[in-house]
């Protein structure tokens, strides 16, 4: 199935990528299927400058062309992509919003799993504010809708540090979640340079739970 298109001109592209699918192939036979691959069906061109989780839903923003790729690729290099995803967590925090600045390294016996550091981890710092505090989430208890706003792109970053202040993300197993019918984290929102012109772009995405 072919991706929603959010955004397509001669350099960029910004597509919808569904849960459960990869953003780029894995080693596997039964991996090959995956977000770019299905954007290359339609613009030969595109190549991969950010990835998504395999269970996050959300925007992924393509190039067109080497140059347009190196320029992209830039911009997540000096943090000026501005990233917002949105994620129902486990529980109700207290506070309105907050910081998370912990530390995270692979977790090699485990991997895929991240885990936090003190002494190894790279440094991770996550934004976040309340949007709703819900009474029974799809799990049956309380659990509230976050913004989040990674400021570093670690992997597994925003899984990781909800779970380790003791909210875990709906759905997601992996980090000590109750279940849910998928992981419930959607990147909802991108705002980029456009590298041809220099325009100021943002897209957006309906979140889907």
């Amino acid at each position: 199935m072919t991706p929603h298109v959010h955004w397509s001109d001669a350099a960029v592209l910004v597509v919808e990528k569904p849960a459960g699918l990869l953003t780029v192939p894995g080693r596997a036979p039964e991996h090959r299927d995956c977000l770019i691959s299905r954007v290359q069906a339609q613009f030969p061109d595109a190549l991969v400058v950010h990835r998504l989780d395999q269970v996050t839903s959300g925007l992924v923003l393509i190039a067109r062309g080497a140059d347009a790729q190196r320029a992209l690729s830039m911009q997540f290099q000096q943090r000026r992509v501005g990233k917002r995803y949105q994620a129902l967590v486990q529980g109700v925090p207290e506070a309105e919003s907050g910081a998370i600045a912990l530390p995270l390294i692979c977790d090699w016996p485990n991997r895929p799993r991240q885990m936090v550091d003190h002494a190894r981890g790279k440094p991770s710092l996550t934004r976040w504010r309340v949007i709703e505090r819900l009474d029974a989430g799809p799990h049956g208890r309380p659990c509230t809708r976050l913004e989040l706003e990674p400021v570093t792109g670690r992997s597994h970053q925003l899984r990781v540090h909800l779970a380790s202040i003791g909210h875990p993300i709906l759905g997601d197993g992996l980090y000590g979640a109750d279940p849910a019918p998928r992981v419930c984290l959607h990147a909802q929102w991108l705002a980029f340079t456009h590298p041809l012109d220099g325009r100021p772009l943002e897209v957006a995405s309906p979140v889907p739970f």
